[in-house]
């Protein structure tokens, strides 16, 4: 036997390299797939064997501050199908159908899509119609837990609260803000599945439970909500309002008590049927999102402005002659001939116009500009709700004395009413603006609390003496000044009242639309509650906000007072410097006796409607009042035999300063006389003289005046 040749021991050499080289690629080529592509490969294979169910945790109960339940979820089963495990798809439509409340179209379309491994066929439905899909026993229909929101107070609170989506995602209000919080986190059913999707008949299935979300109480005090919301409901119906805003507010710590706004909803049903503009109409928080004109309740920043500059004092003493002239302009006081000489707690009592001119004219734009950024405005306060507003605030370099006397008294700047609430506020606390805010503190589902969110001091803006006299000031507005109409016997009260006016898309004044507003607080001597009530374009002739907004904010201040337990004081002082009187049932008198029997207990009147008998009256037949508060008389008119007050006879000429056009002209058509009008707005003055006899048919010339702010 020969011996190979060498080129045969070549070959055979290059061809064991050769297979040990394919070799070492291959033992690469595994490792690399072991080791780099293994854990991709992993998830694929899984993904191709299992299906995945998701399963969505609990959302955390929202409470009120004593524990109240305002938004909780409950389980609601979810009727969900597999496509590839149902036989007969037709069939399983015709039996799902009647029991689920669907178009059998509608259920054949989603189970016959054999491209979708799972597919939702209705959610969140009730345990019966679960039990009924069930004892049809059809393979492929599986069902997994949601949870459903529910909030048991509807419409309570519903602007704060907010509500979510199908999906449980928050969508307005605390539920948006503090989604993360309360949502938790999603757990899954994991099962094993052919390569068509069909569960195997050995599977083992994986159950990953959820982490539910975070239980969460609010500063608001669902009975304080009530009062609140009692509140705007009627002054919404009564005076058939465009908007209604009330916030009642803790000033010394931020927290939110209640926020109530008209249009509202009930969050069970957001009204997703609208469109966005129509739906932001009832689920847009105005309280926080609404840039308005503050009219003569700003007075108060600029008096605490004044004051903590030294520009202005308790002794400085002021002329009003009715109008002040500022850059060649004539800007008239809201009383027509002025108030004549005043001091200065006098003239916050009669909310001078031109005495707050001259103030802010006094601190001049830069100072006044530093204390408005100091009280927060033209700027977000910080309030836990998505989309607040900033106000708008005139930029400085473009202001000129005329504009500042303006803002001075609440014209030329917008702000929100949370702005307000939270500035004047800091005016009667000591001098601290604080944030304000509707979380108090986080809590598990063993009611440990996981997070507390505390009181957040932002600045201190005037000095806590300055802040007393501002209290005091402003108690006197209510006790002697224009803001009778909200006091309460027992209490201190402080408060300040607006009538702003409104601005049309074009920047020019809209006649006969003003927002009417009051901000009240109490204790004065230890302010525990602040209240502001807004009615935007009451329909009333008479729309003073000491007329319309301030027996709302007696109301919510009486109750709240009486459900916090501060008890009322009593003493001589009091008896002797707020005399009470019980109000005169006048309902279907004629107007003549009507404003007879008020004058003779000693309180005020204005007629709400054209006619001459009084239909309704507020404050009710009853009620204990303050002397000189003025009652507000609802009037219908007469049938016309009746109401014919002409013919023989002599009349007595009534006092008409102060009416309306309407109102002057129902009172003298009351005793048989008519009317020859001369300007608009308020009556000033008129001949003959209030008193005088004259012949019935008489013609009395009265002159108006148009106020340009309360």
């Amino acid at each position: 036997m020969t011996a190979p040749k060498v080129t045969n021991k070549k070959r055979l050499l290059f061809l064991l390299m050769g297979v040990t080289l394919i070799f070492f690629i291959l033992i690469g080529r595994l490792a690399y797939v072991q080791l780099v592509w293994g854990v991709d490969l992993q998830k694929k294979a899984l993904s191709q064997w299992t299906r995945e169910l998701p399963v969505a945790p609990k959302r955390g109960i929202i409470y009120d501050r004593n524990g109240n339940v305002l938004a909780q979820s409950a389980s609601a089963e979810t009727v969900a199908a597999r496509p590839n495990q149902i036989k007969d798809p037709k069939k399983a439509a015709q039996m799902l159908a009647p029991v689920l409340e669907m178009p059998e179209e509608d259920i054949y379309k989603k189970i016959s899509d054999k491209k979708k491994s799972e597919v939702w066929i209705k959610r969140q439905i009730s345990k019966e119609m679960a039990n009924k899909v069930r004892e049809l026993d059809i393979k492929g229909i599986v069902f997994t837990e949601e949870s459903k929101r529910y909030y048991p107070n509807k419409n309570l609170a519903s602007h704060i609260i907010g509500f979510t989506g199908v999906d449980g995602e928050g969508q307005e209000g605390i539920e948006l803000f503090y989604d993360k919080q309360l949502k938790g986190f999603q757990g899954k059913i994991v099962t094993e599945t052919d390569v068509r999707g069909r569960t195997l008949p050995y599977n083992v299935s994986r159950y990953i439970p959820p982490e539910n979300g975070w239980n969460l109480v609010l500063t608001i005090d669902q009975t304080i909500q009530h009062f609140a919301e009692k509140a705007v409901a009627d002054a919404m119906e009564h005076y058939k309002a465009k908007k209604v805003y009330c916030i009642i507010m803790e000033p010394n710590t931020g927290e939110i008590l209640a926020i109530a706004n008209r249009p509202d909803f009930d969050p069970n049903d957001p009204p997703r049927n609208l469109d966005f503009n129509e739906m932001q109409k009832y689920i847009k928080n105005i309280s926080v999102k609404d840039n308005l004109d503050p009219g003569s309740t700003f007075k108060i920043l600029t008096a605490a402005s004044g004051l903590q500059d030294g520009v202005v004092s308790l002794d400085s003493t002021f002329d009003c002659p009715g109008y002040k002239m500022v850059d060649g302009q004539r800007i008239k006081c809201w009383k027509a001939g002025g108030h004549g000489h005043e001091d200065f707690k006098k003239a916050v009592q009669n909310s001078c116009n031109p005495v707050f001119m001259e103030i802010a004219l006094r601190l001049g734009t830069d100072k006044f500009y530093k204390y408005m950024d100091a009280f927060g405005l033209g700027q977000k306060t910080g309030i836990d709700i998505l989309g607040e507003e900033q106000g708008v605030v005139m930029n400085k370099s473009r202001v000129k004395n005329v504009d500042l006397a303006r803002m001075g008294f609440g014209q030329a700047i917008a702000v929100t009413p949370i702005q307000l609430v939270n500035a004047v506020s800091a005016v009667i606390n000591g001098g601290n603006l604080m944030e304000p805010h509707l979380a108090k503190e986080f809590k598990d589902e063993e009611g440990n609390v996981i997070e507390e969110i505390k009181p957040k001091k932002v600045r201190q803006v005037i000095s806590a003496e300055n802040s007393r006299i501002m209290c005091d000031i402003l108690e006197s507005v209510v006790s002697e000044g224009g803001g009778k109409n909200a006091y309460i016997p027992g209490y201190r009260i402080g408060g300040k009242t607006g009538t702003a006016q409104k601005y049309g898309e074009n920047g020019k004044i809209m006649q006969g639309k003003h927002i009417s507003s009051f901000i009240g607080f109490a204790p004065a001597e230890a302010p525990q509650v602040v209240v502001l009530f807004m009615v935007d374009e009451p329909q009333t002739p008479v729309d003073f906000g000491s007329v319309v907004a301030a027996p709302y904010v007696k109301m919510i201040l009486e109750d709240t007072l009486k459900y916090l337990e501060v008890e009322p004081i009593f003493d001589e002082d009091t008896e002797e410097y707020r005399q009470m009187v019980e109000v005169p049932n006048v309902i279907g008198l004629p107007l003549t006796e009507a404003a007879k029997q008020l004058k003779d207990a000693k309180l005020n009147y204005i007629g709400e409607e054209t006619g001459t008998i009084v239909e309704d009256q507020m404050p009710k037949p009853g009620a204990e009042v303050m002397v000189d508060t003025t009652v507000l008389l609802y009037m219908k008119r007469e049938n016309a035999k009746n109401a014919e007050q002409g013919g023989s006879g002599r009349a007595i000429v009534p006092d008409l300063a102060g009416k309306s056009i309407r109102e002057a002209n129902q009172l003298l058509s009351s005793v048989g006389l008519k009317m020859t009008i001369q300007g608009s707005g308020i009556a000033v003055s008129q001949q003959p003289e209030a008193g005088e006899e004259v012949d019935k048919g008489s013609t009395v010339t009265v002159k108006f005046d148009a106020p340009e702010e309360e």
